[in-house]
């Protein structure tokens, strides 16, 4: 993990996006952003156009494109890609891609007519396949497993102190770091190679940990 901010009340996602790639900009060289639809705001993804980058968000489903996916359901078409202008403002506005494709394996109800359906939002043109550009964005998933990952490292509290919650989090997330490189470089010493299968264990660092500190 590079960076973690708190959020404060008031804050724009414009705002949390700015400081964010503000600080990723220092460590690494960015050339795509994936973020969670959460973060699928117009205002947004101009911003992170406006620094030079590309990017790769869920949209969540409005009306105009549940309509759209209905249609496909009805004629049996798997995917697509429009082409939108979102609005940014008085005359101005942000034109991004649409790209529509089936859930993996959705075995759910069909109410609607929408519900097989996921869209995302790219910034780049579609020149192969929708599932092929739409792959860059399983990157993401090693993120959500290092959140829980993250939750082995938290000192438990019930302390309703945001100052210190916060500091957990990000001690947590500093130990997950740390791990993380022990990790990568006692497999790279001794094969040259990283793998995603952990050599030197969460357990491992723990313990370690425990006993030249006392704390865990």
């Amino acid at each position: 993990m590079l960076d973690v901010r708190p959020v404060r009340k008031g804050d724009t996602l414009v705002e949390i996006v700015t400081d964010l790639l503000d600080s990723a900009e220092e460590l690494i060289q960015i050339e795509r952003v994936l973020m969670d639809r959460e973060f699928d705001s117009q205002h947004v993804l101009e911003r992170i156009v406006e620094r030079g980058y590309e990017y790769l968000v869920p949209k969540r489903k409005q009306t105009s494109e549940k309509a759209v996916a209905c249609r496909m359901e009805k004629h049996g078409v798997e995917t697509t890609v429009n082409k939108r202008g979102l609005h940014l403002g008085k005359n101005e506005w942000h034109q991004t891609h649409l790209l529509y494709l089936p859930k993996e394996e959705y075995t759910g109800p069909i109410e609607e007519g929408h519900e097989r359906y996921v869209v995302f939002m790219s910034s780049e043109p579609v020149t192969g396949t929708v599932e092929g550009r739409v792959s860059f964005y399983s990157n993401r998933w090693e993120i959500e497993i290092g959140y829980k990952q993250v939750k082995r490292f938290m000192a438990k509290t019930t302390s309703k102190d945001f100052v210190l919650r916060f500091f957990y989090f990000a001690f947590a997330c500093l130990l997950y770091s740390l791990w993380r490189l022990i990790d990568h470089l006692v497999q790279v010493f001794f094969t040259d190679t990283y793998g995603d299968d952990p050599w030197v264990t969460m357990h491992d660092v723990l313990t370690s940990m425990k006993k030249r500190t006392g704390v865990g």
